[in-house]
């Protein structure tokens, strides 16, 4: 699947056009070829986005993604992702790694009992994590999914994208 084209055999860079005239020159450009290779499904008609939305789901596609007349932001975000996402709140009981970059939070979701790990943590949220952990008082800790914690008497809070299923997977998104 393809959804976008920076570079054009003959205009050169076309990072600066909008999207909706890029993805003009990649139709062009894709002209003639055949499946496996393709141009992402498109819409500017927000209903027929909404329905895609919507089954997508189902189809376990991640969302769809919004960019009309947006020039290609090199090295930053500027398309906007809609994703499916299922956000609970968490309480950061401990961590694995170390106090000033932790690799996963030891997590008890709100409503769940229990403690679980979240995902590997980014750089730059471990960072901030860290941070907020500097003052944070120690309980010990514990072991959760054969994997030993530092525990924390700490009243930091995370909201979490929660995977599929009470066992899915707990991506830590930001702190609360």
């Amino acid at each position: 699947m393809v959804w976008d084209v920076l570079h054009h055999p003959a205009h050169g860079d076309i990072t600066a056009r909008p999207y909706t005239a890029r993805r003009a020159l990649l139709a062009e450009l894709l002209e003639g070829v055949g499946p496996p290779v393709q141009v992402v499904p498109s819409s500017g008609d927000y209903e027929v986005a909404r329905a895609w939305y919507e089954s997508f789901r189902s189809l376990r596609i991640e969302g769809i993604v919004a960019k009309r007349d947006a020039p290609y932001p090199a090295g930053r975000r500027g398309w906007v992702k809609v994703g499916h996402a299922d956000t609970v709140e968490a309480a950061v009981v401990g961590f694995t790694g170390p106090r000033a970059r932790p690799r996963r939070l030891a997590l008890a979701p709100v409503g769940e009992g229990g403690v679980r790990l979240s995902a590997r943590l980014a750089a730059g949220l471990a960072a901030r994590i860290g941070r907020e952990l500097a003052g944070a008082g120690e309980t010990g800790g514990g072991v959760v999914e054969g994997e030993a914690y530092t525990g924390l008497a700490a009243a930091l809070v995370v909201e979490v994208l929660a995977g599929a299923g009470r066992h899915g997977v707990l991506t830590v998104t930001r702190i609360r």
